[in-house]
């Protein structure tokens, strides 16, 4: 069984859901799931996962400091998370208002990183993006992106 960490930080509660449906739709895979704040992660942390899902809210088209804080130090481990799965997710104001960028510089961090990020042919090419709350009909969503990278997960951890 493969381990994942959902990290993230959330300001008013919204990136948070998101993080809970991403990280119980993983368990529902089969996977050993770790739910933190990104306040209570340790980049040394990351080694002990075989994927790891990264959310933050938008802003002004980037992740948040809080997170971005973790990305920076995660300096000290460069290399040791070569191979392992990665995702993002974002809450936003709105649609195109930074969301895709924001998943985007999560992304970048983890291909340096030498993490292996899947794409989606279908919808949320990068990662899931949300507007404001989480909604009924972004579950399905969210869902079917856990299922995607558990998918991924199993197959490289056997």
């Amino acid at each position: 069984m493969g381990r994942v960490l959902v990290v993230y930080y959330s300001k008013t509660g919204n990136t948070r859901r998101l993080a809970e449906v991403f990280a119980e739709a993983l368990k529902e895979e089969g996977l050993e799931i770790d739910l933190k704040p990104v306040s209570d992660v340790k980049p040394e942390d990351l080694e002990a996962y075989d994927g790891i899902a990264i959310g933050s809210p938008t802003y002004y088209g980037l992740m948040a400091s809080e997170v971005k804080k973790l990305i920076d130090e995660s300096v000290k481990i460069h290399g040791r998370l070569d191979g392992k799965v990665g995702a993002a997710f974002t809450s936003a104001g709105g649609y195109s208002t930074g969301a895709e960028t924001t998943i985007l510089s999560i992304i970048s961090s983890m291909l340096i990183h030498g993490m292996i990020v899947q794409g989606d042919p279908e919808d949320y090419h990068y990662g899931i993006a949300i507007k404001g709350r989480l909604k009924q009909s972004d579950i399905e969503d969210v869902r079917r992106k856990a299922k995607r990278m558990a998918y991924l997960v199993k197959k490289l951890t056997g």
